[in-house]
């Protein structure tokens, strides 16, 4: 101790060695201390506890932020879909009054002029009268092309009406006028077809006047032609009605409720991913129903809301089925097999197979794309949200061309975007517009023998096609049955579109010419 402390105030006070008091002092920290060691489990479990507690508000949060995208995306494609309604019932009824108008006016001369004496000119062609069962089908010109030659174009797909016409003299002072006409279809990447209708006529009913008939999927066109110095346009309407419509909005055979992947088979089946009523159903190439299958539940071998649907080499049927999370493969006969996914994937949307037999599943919530092995192993998995090149916003269906190159429609980004098979990004092509080659939310997609890439465009209401590269080419004729709403499609074996026409309940077979 301190001498100072001992020697004064403090000298009478009893003094006690330093020993014994850091012996007490350690005898309670000592206590203390062990207490303090009791408590650490307590304190080890509480933090514990509370990290599961983040933990799960960390995955409530991410399951609520998905939950408010996949609501407002549903309501936006609500919105989108009835502003197409609204847009289509406005240009049909206008149409409607259109026609009404015009079958009051006052009718044309039902001929042009006489021809008087021979001409070595070419011909002019007036307004033909049409008949149509679409009240806004496309308008085509006809279009001098040199040589006596008129050409049609604007067909979707492109077709060419030739007219080769010549003037001779003919007997009793009248003029003889030869006419040949071909209805051409055009190849859509060159400008070579066949002919599908070759009319001749000869002396007309009246010097210089001819009557022709031409047919163009059952619809014939009745116009007048004369001899004049200059060939001056001439404008058709070729309405294209689908070949075939099959389906209603039901629960039986042949009937769906919210159709939506498409595919076809080298065997002449069409699929149908029939999302509301929890089953696939299979139909021949000319619309015959096959089958169906599937039953609603969250098992192994069930289905809760199939979205997308694809047929592999072997013969099995591959099932996206975006609520159950998984994809589901089926035997060629509907016999379920195996569930690959499960525990990866969020929603997947559509789903294709590439060159290697692999299974390209497109992941709408996840917005990205896996490849699986038919096994179930993961090849390799590309994309993220996001409005990047390598990036998705609810992507829907992928289709693989020749080269093994994954095509992929990227929804709330409005393009198709294309990538190898190792998922490095190639080229994409479309934005957000009404526009050739724009799209509002694209869907379905697939590929021709020529790699031309055929897009639905669920918020225009139409089918665009494309060449390898995303150059815009043309459109599926769509406008003597409009679609509403078009989810997926596929070229049949045959050499068919089909579309899915989700809006409408039924599915399309139109012809498609490459």
């Amino acid at each position: 101790m301190c001498r100072e402390c001992t020697e004064g105030e403090h000298a009478e006070h009893p003094t006690v060695p330093l020993k014994d008091v850091v012996e007490q002092h350690k005898a309670s920290l000592q206590v203390q201390l062990d207490a303090v060691n009791k408590r650490l489990p307590e304190i080890d479990s509480a933090l514990q506890f509370i990290s599961e507690i983040i933990h799960q508000l960390t995955n409530q949060k991410a399951s609520i932020v998905d939950d408010i995208h996949s609501t407002f995306d549903e309501l936006q494609k609500t919105l989108n879909v009835r502003k197409s309604v609204l847009l289509m019932e406005l240009e049909v009824n206008y149409g409607l009054k259109h026609k009404d108008m015009l079958a009051v006016s006052p009718p044309s001369p039902p001929r042009p002029p006489p021809i008087t004496g021979e001409s070595s000119g070419s011909l002019k062609a007036e307004d033909p009268l049409v008949r149509s069962p679409s009240p806004l089908p496309p308008v085509v010109s006809l279009k001098s092309a040199g040589s006596g030659f008129a050409v049609a174009e604007g067909l979707t797909p492109p077709r060419h009406l030739l007219c080769a016409v010549r003037a001779g003299a003919g007997g009793h002072g009248a003029v003889q006028v030869v006419v040949t006409c071909r209805c051409v279809e055009l190849e859509s990447s060159s400008k070579e077809g066949r002919v599908t209708a070759n009319r001749e006529n000869g002396m007309g009913e009246q010097p210089g006047s001819f009557e022709t008939e031409i047919e163009q999927f059952a619809e014939t066109l009745n116009g007048w032609v004369t001899t004049d110095d200059a060939l001056q346009e001439r404008h058709f309407q070729f309405p294209v009605p689908p070949q075939r419509i099959l389906g209603t909005k039901g629960r039986n055979k042949g009937e769906f409720t919210n159709l939506q992947g498409v595919a076809a088979s080298t065997s002449g089946k069409i699929l149908i991913a029939d999302s509301n009523n929890q089953c696939v159903q299979i139909f021949s190439n000319d619309g015959q129903f096959k089958s169906r299958f599937g039953i609603r539940g969250r098992s192994p071998g069930q289905l809760q809301r199939p979205t997308g649907v694809a047929v592999h080499p072997s013969g099995d049927i591959i099932i996206a089925d975006y609520d159950n999370k998984w994809v589901s493969i089926f035997s060629s006969d509907g016999k379920f097999k195996t569930k690959i996914g499960s525990g990866k994937l969020m929603g997947p949307k559509g789903v294709s197979v590439d060159r290697n037999g692999h299974i390209i599943v497109v992941d709408n919530k996840a917005c990205c794309v896996f490849i699986f092995q038919p096994n179930g192993k993961i090849v390799t998995r590309f994309g993220s949200r996001g409005n990047g090149d390598r990036q998705f916003a609810g992507p829907h269906f992928a289709a693989v061309n020749s080269n093994n190159e994954i095509i992929v429609t990227d929804f709330h980004n409005h393009s198709v975007k294309v990538f190898n098979q190792e998922g490095e990004f190639m080229l994409k092509f479309g934005s957000n517009g009404e526009g050739n080659g724009q799209f509002n939310a694209p869907t379905g997609v697939a590929v021709d023998s020529n790699g031309n890439i055929i897009v639905a465009d669920w918020g225009n209401s139409r089918i665009q096609v494309f060449d390898g590269s995303g150059s815009f080419l043309s459109y599926i004729n769509t406008s003597a049955d409009p679609l509403y709403g078009p989810q997926g499609l596929a070229l049949t074996s045959d050499g068919h579109v089909v579309v899915a026409d989700s809006g409408n309940h039924c599915f399309k077979v139109y012809r498609y010419l490459q």
